[in-house]
Parts: structure tokens; C-alpha cells; sequence
């Protein structure tokens, strides 16, 4: 994987050889967390919802309040049950085409009583792209907790008050950032730039929310920062230029390693089957050296959704504010798209990698790769949002080649949602 590069865009494979894309999606965080969160695009977006500002408004499953987005399970420690057959073989019946060619776990929980688990090729291994940002919101929200493991409010603080300058780490990325400025009530759509302040707060919710991988090269800075500074994080500017120039690189491995690995272990979860490897952006990549390869397993990633839901993804913070950043309230695309989860709500993280080589009679586009065409999926649906009759979680991870991934994950999440529905 070390060998893909990053594209902003499509060049033919005529003229480059060999193309790829990795991209991921998920809009965030509940719309009135404005005033708790400083998330700018939050009061953007709600406003656009009352006609004021000129943007995209949001269907009805994407309007639940901040209170309304809590861990369902908290003070439950169960694992994955067993999968059931029957349920199984009603999950599988939902791929398109070559089975083989998806991994797919799901759980219901609906009867919260009665778990059902159903699975298909849990443990096939594959890059998920931006999917693991979700391993890079684990690794800062357990930096924090262990700086303050009592202190909730001084956690909150930092994220809503620390002003990060955006440094090399973020360069380079074409994913464009909602950046709105509450005053004037303008709204700009653009990459980020080198210089550009926000929060620690507004960083992670361009990671999780465009899924911008120069946003998710800075909080992955951040969480090594914390690591490394302890109580005088935030530190200034010139001490942490000073820092990841004078360090050697073999000690910058291993504190990538201590901020982004150890934290999945620690939460339970098998980093043999769900590892961020290195950092997103190309300017990360050089200033501090990966750890590994990056990949996940629909199994695991699984995990990591239940853990969530339990309050155990560090702690019920932590756990709570990765659900509401994982909340979708913008544009919904792939498999939270499908027209059946309307009235859902999704919590929802998806990343792609297409790689295309030259074949007669194939036209290479983005997402529809022939040599690589890997979409993951992870969603938890409250359905309807409000009522929460359903309640399911869902992983997927597929390599479907010379398809329209994003549009076969759709498909996909309607018939899924259909499975569900008849079950109850």
C-alpha cells in the first residue's frame, strides 16, 4: 500500500498508467452543537436549514439535538454474539454479484434483549481509506482522557479553545472544507491551506465530516503533540516546529506508533485487524515515518462500532462525542445516500481506494477500478431517528472491481435496511 499515491484527480490511464483515488465521507456532528463545540459549520448549516444562509438542507433523520445523540448501550460489555445462521444467509442474499468479492458484518440490535449477529468474510483484511480516522478520533479522545482521566471540563477545553495552525502535516488534499464565518454569515468551500486556524474541534470535524485528509494530517499532529508535551500541551508554534525537526525519525516512529497503535489495543481491539499505518497526507509522511501497513476487517470495525455504542471506545465521553461527530448532518453520499435511510439517523465513516491499469474496452472512473476498487462502509442507523424502533450497525468492506462502488453501497444499504425492517 505505501506504493499508492494520493490524487487530487483523474488523469487517463492512458497517459498516467496507473491511477488512484482514496477518499472517505461523513458529515457531522448534530446541528445546534454550535455553542458547546466553536464548530462554525454547525451554526452554518443550521441556519441553512431555516432558509437564512444559502446551503444545503438536511433530511429528516439528520435533525436530532446534541441530547439526542447518546451510546445506546452504556453499561453493557458484551462482545460480537455468535453469528446466527439463518440471519446470515439473509444479510448475504442482500450482495450484488460475486460474494466474494464483500465482507459484510451487521448487528441488530433492535430488540436490545436479543442481539443478532450476522456475518460474511469477517476476517478478510483490506485498506479502508478513511475509515480509519476513525482509529485517529480513538488515538486523540485516548490522549485526552489519559492527560485528564477525571477532568472532563479541562478535555472540553482544549478542544473547543485550542487555535491549531495548519502546517505542512496538512498538504496536500483535494477534499474541500466548509469554513463559515457565524458573523457575517458567508460560507467558503475550498482545500485547506497552509496557515489556516481552527480548532482542535473544527479539525476533527473536517476529518470526520469532509473527511479531509489534511485536516485528519493535523489532529493526527495533535494527538502526538498531546502524547509528547503532556500538561504543557498546547505548546507554542516554534517548539513544535523544533520538535519534529530535532527529533530523530526512528523516536518519531515510535511515538506515531505509542499514539495511534497502543490505544487500539487498549480498547479491545485487535490491531492485527484494524491499524492506521501512517498519516494521510504526503506532508505527514515525510516529516514523521508509519508504523505498518493500514488496514481493517469488516469484523473489527464491527467491534468498533459496538465498543462505541457501549461507552467503551475509551470512555463515555469520548464515546459520545465520536458519535456526534460521526453524525451525519450534510450532504449524504455512498451507502448513507440510499433513499430508505431518509428519515434515519446515520452515524456514518466511509473511505475508498480505486487503482486503475490500461485493458481494452475499459474506461477507468473514479470509483469503478479494475486493478483495485476497494469502498468500506460503517454506519449505525437509528430508524426513525427519533424512535430508534430499529437500531443497527453495519460494516462493509468490498473490493467490487469495474463497478460503481459508491452506487453498489447504496443498493446495498436499501436492501440491508429492508432485511431489518422485515425482521421486526
Amino acid at each position: 500500500m505505501n506504493t499508492f499515491r494520493r490524487r487530487a484527480g483523474w488523469r487517463s490511464a492512458a497517459v498516467a498508467g496507473v491511477c488512484l483515488l482514496i477518499a472517505g465521507a461523513g458529515r457531522a456532528y448534530p446541528l445546534d452543537g454550535y455553542e458547546a463545540t466553536g464548530i462554525r459549520r454547525l451554526e452554518g448549516m443550521r441556519l441553512a436549514q431555516q432558509g437564512a444562509v444559502r446551503d444545503v438542507k438536511q433530511p429528516p433523520g439528520a435533525l436530532l439535538n446534541s441530547a439526542q445523540v447518546e451510546p445506546r448501550l452504556v453499561g453493557q460489555t458484551f462482545d460480537l454474539p455468535v453469528p446466527d445462521p439463518g440471519f446470515t444467509q439473509r444479510v448475504v442474499a442482500v450482495l450484488s454479484g460475486n460474494p466474494e468479492a464483500s465482507a459484510l458484518a451487521v448487528l441488530d440490535l433492535s430488540d436490545p434483549a436479543k442481539p443478532i449477529y450476522a456475518e460474511h468474510r469477517g476476517d478478510h483484511k483490506q485498506n479502508v481509506g478513511s475509515v480509519g480516522k476513525l482509529v485517529v478520533a480513538l488515538a486523540l479522545f485516548q490522549a485526552l482522557a489519559d492527560l485528564y482521566p477525571d477532568d472532563l471540563e479541562a478535555r472540553r477545553k482544549l478542544l473547543k479553545t485550542t487555535v491549531v495552525t495548519a502546517d505542512s502535516f496538512s498538504q496536500s488534499d483535494h477534499h474541500t472544507v466548509r469554513i463559515f464565518d457565524p458573523p457575517t454569515r458567508t460560507l467558503t468551500r475550498r482545500t485547506v491551506r497552509i496557515g489556516d486556524r481552527a480548532t482542535l474541534y473544527e479539525w476533527l470535524d473536517w476529518m470526520l465530516s469532509p473527511s479531509s485528509n489534511s485536516a485528519a494530517g493535523m489532529v493526527m499532529r495533535e494527538a502526538m503533540l498531546l502524547r509528547h508535551f503532556g500538561r504543557a500541551y498546547p505548546a507554542p508554534e516554534a517548539d513544535i516546529q523544533r520538535f519534529f525537526s530535532e527529533t530523530p525519525k526512528g523516536e518519531l516512529s515510535k511515538l506515531y506508533a505509542a499514539t495511534f497503535h497502543d490505544p487500539v489495543t487498549r480498547n479491545g481491539l485487535d490491531i492485527e485487524s484494524l491499524r492506521q499505518g501512517s498519516f494521510f497526507t504526503a506532508g505527514g509522511k515525510a516529516r514523521v515515518p508509519g508504523a505498518g501497513d493500514s488496514y481493517g476487517t469488516a469484523r473489527e470495525l464491527m467491534r468498533y462500532l459496538l465498543r462505541l455504542e457501549q461507552g467503551r471506545i475509551v470512555d463515555v465521553f469520548s464515546s459520545r462525542e465520536i458519535k456526534r461527530l460521526i453524525y451525519l448532518t450534510e450532504v449524504r453520499i455512498r451507502y448513507a445516500s440510499s433513499p430508505a435511510l431518509a428519515s434515519s439517523a446515520v452515524y456514518f465513516k466511509s473511505g475508498s481506494l480505486y487503482q486503475c491499469a490500461p485493458e481494452p474496452g475499459f474506461s477507468c472512473k473514479p470509483y469503478a477500478g479494475n486493478v483495485k476498487n476497494y469502498m468500506n462502509s460503517t454506519a449505525i442507523v437509528e430508524s426513525p431517528a427519533e424512535e430508534r424502533k430499529l437500531l443497527y450497525l453495519s460494516a462493509l468492506v468490498t473490493d467490487i472491481l469495474r463497478k460503481n462502488s459508491a452506487g453498489e453501497h447504496q443498493a446495498l444499504a436499501t436492501r440491508l435496511h429492508g432485511v431489518i425492517g422485515d425482521g421486526h
